[in-house]
């Protein structure tokens, strides 16, 4: 009897540990399972508040220039770098900043400008800019020198875009006004969950004052059927296959979605134009609520 107990303690209590080890090991796969479980909860759920966002809407802001490049005789970019590499500037679509500076008399000026980056410029936010000879805020973007800084508060606008609030978009722009077209639509195009058409008629004076034009051109090689521009010249070079002159009631048929309740027309330029645009835009019969002027 006690040759038979032994035989099969011998028996059991290797069975025993070897159960006893897997169970072990089964309960720290589990731990470990939950644990990264955690981990990449907690994570994901802190994750956005990691993220800096810059723009402060009561207070001005210092941003450093880090990059200035003259795209024409009175237009340049400017490239102000963010606190840290990973920081976003926090300024939504459609959106706008009133940046600070001093003009030729040395009096403090503000004005609205719309940058051409988003939130996925990381570290960084653009603004194109047209200096004008007189212009007050203009004198002080033309004497910014590489390490200086531009006082920055925001966002500002009336309007706020979420993807889809149309089903598509008519931008009738004019010189610097481009600029928030220009941000509405690349954050439309980039957004791979927004559907949102857009026809663009920009407006200029000669062929060298496209403001953007690489870009405009990029978006409608890259989006064919979301995309649309067509551009229009008051002094065109020879063999102009674009618009003359200003944009008409003509132009804006043509090129831009026909009136419609899911539809907008947008509107940017000198004051004479914006006007313009309204009494055509009526005249077409687009009602108060399909139109916007920024």
């Amino acid at each position: 009897m006690w040759k038979m107990t032994t035989t099969l303690l011998k028996f059991r209590i290797p069975w025993l540990f070897r159960t006893y080890a897997i169970e072990l090991s089964g309960v720290a796969v589990g731990i470990a399972a939950v644990g990264i479980a955690a981990f990449y909860f907690f994570y994901r759920r802190r994750k956005p508040k990691d993220i800096q966002c810059c723009l402060n809407p009561e207070r001005f802001q210092e941003f450093k220039l880090v990059r200035k490049t003259q795209v024409s005789h009175n237009v340049g970019r400017f490239r102000f770098a963010l606190p840290t590499p990973t920081s976003v500037f926090g300024l939504p679509v459609g959106q706008h900043i009133i940046c600070r500076g001093e003009d030729y008399q040395g009096e403090e000026v503000t004005r609205p400008y719309t940058p051409i980056t988003l939130d996925s410029d990381a570290g960084f936010f653009e603004l194109v800019v047209k200096m004008y000879p007189k212009g007050r805020m203009s004198h002080h973007f033309r004497e910014m020198r590489e390490g200086d800084t531009l006082a920055v508060k925001g966002p500002r606008g009336r309007l706020k875009y979420k993807p889809g609030q149309a089903r598509a978009f008519g931008m009738l722009a004019g010189g610097t006004g481009i600029t928030p077209m220009f941000q509405l639509a690349r954050g439309i195009l980039e957004n791979p969950k927004d559907k949102t058409n857009v026809h663009l008629i920009f407006a200029n004076v000669t062929r060298d004052d496209i403001l953007l034009k690489k870009e405009l051109d990029g978006f409608a090689c890259k989006f064919p059927d979301r995309f649309k521009v067509y551009y229009v010249l008051s002094q065109p070079p020879e063999a102009w296959i674009g618009g003359v002159g200003h944009i008409s009631k003509e132009m804006i048929k043509s090129h831009c979605p026909a009136p419609a309740n899911d539809i907008q027309i947008l509107r940017c330029g000198p004051p004479g134009m914006n006007k313009a645009m309204a009494d055509h835009l009526m005249a077409l019969g687009y009602t108060p609520q399909m139109q916007f002027e920024f």
